[in-house]
């Protein structure tokens, strides 16, 4: 019986990985979208997405979107079902070493880069945490988006401890997230407050403008606190709480992006439209994407 269920388990996990095997192909065979990005290069800008934005499939999928719209790098989040063919594989530090080898050739082929992994939240649990920054170093990932648990009198306690030590000794950067009031960080304010406590320079701030305009901040003046604690962005443009194509909500699109440049901002920025499905959620990132790059040739 024990050789039987020996037998049965590892047929399984080679169907798993025969089915894994095969989603590695790109399964649209187009060329990525043509993009006029000399200005976002000029800039030393590069536009991604996170992964979120495209939750409406498996991350193999995303990855095949991303590279249809001319995206050259991915933030991917944690659950995401993997494939189409393996609804029990998740994304995240679980994946085995064969399902993280079959995630880098997926990336390779479609020419994009896994530059960072979040929003997660870490607590005091080190074993927890190491295990992701374990799996954020495998993939060869830049950093992590997180939002620390904060201690009960809401100070930066044992999580932020935790992030501080392994951010150090992994040579990954944690960059803190904001949610929407009332979360814990939907003031940057209170990012400030609480990283003032470390000199970690790999310990900043991930900028989610969208969330700013739900919490009724300026994103322009948000952006301008964090000023040199930038690792990345979810960029949005809101307005009455639903995203629109950049330029056409609330946000402050250009405004954000005209305060990047006079920051010095260099790094990843990434599409998080958190509206829609399908086609429609296609079309909106691409508006989205040639507003970016037409509006940063003219900054450049």
């Amino acid at each position: 019986m024990q050789r039987r269920a020996f037998l049965g388990t590892a047929l399984a996990a080679l169907a798993s990985s025969q089915s894994i095997a095969r989603a590695v192909q790109p399964a649209d065979k187009k060329a990525a979208a043509p993009r006029d990005a000399t200005g976002v290069r000029a800039l030393g800008w590069e536009l991604g997405t996170q992964a979120w934005t495209f939750r409406d499939r498996t991350c193999f999928e995303a990855i095949d979107t991303a590279r249809m719209l001319g995206l050259t790098c991915i933030e991917l989040y944690p659950g995401q079902q993997l494939t189409k063919d393996s609804a029990e594989i998740k994304v995240g530090p679980e994946l085995t070493a064969t399902q993280r080898s079959e995630l880098k050739s997926k990336l390779a082929s479609a020419g994009v880069r896994a530059h960072s992994f979040g929003v997660v939240s870490p607590s005091s649990d080190e074993k927890a945490l190491r295990a992701i920054f374990e799996f954020a170093r495998d993939m060869g990932m830049a950093g992590i988006a997180c939002e620390p648990v904060m201690s009960a009198d809401d100070r930066p306690g044992p999580a932020w401890k935790l992030v501080d030590k392994l951010t150090a000794e992994y040579g990954l950067y944690a960059a803190c997230h904001n949610h929407p009031k009332p979360t814990t960080y939907w003031d940057p304010q209170i990012v400030l407050d609480v990283e003032k406590n470390f000199t970690n320079p790999r310990v900043g701030a991930c900028a989610d403008t969208g969330h700013w305009t739900r919490s009724g901040l300026s994103t322009v003046e948000s952006l301008r606190k964090f000023q040199g604690r930038i690792f990345e962005l979810h960029f949005k443009d809101v307005k009455d709480n639903i995203d629109h194509p950049w330029g056409t909500g609330a946000g402050e699109a250009r405004g954000q992006m005209a305060e990047l440049k006079r920051q010095g901002f260099k790094g990843a920025i990434f599409v998080e439209y958190e509206h829609g499905s399908g086609k429609e959620l296609e079309e909106n990132v691409r508006k989205s994407i040639e507003f970016f790059d037409r509006t940063a040739k003219e900054l450049a």
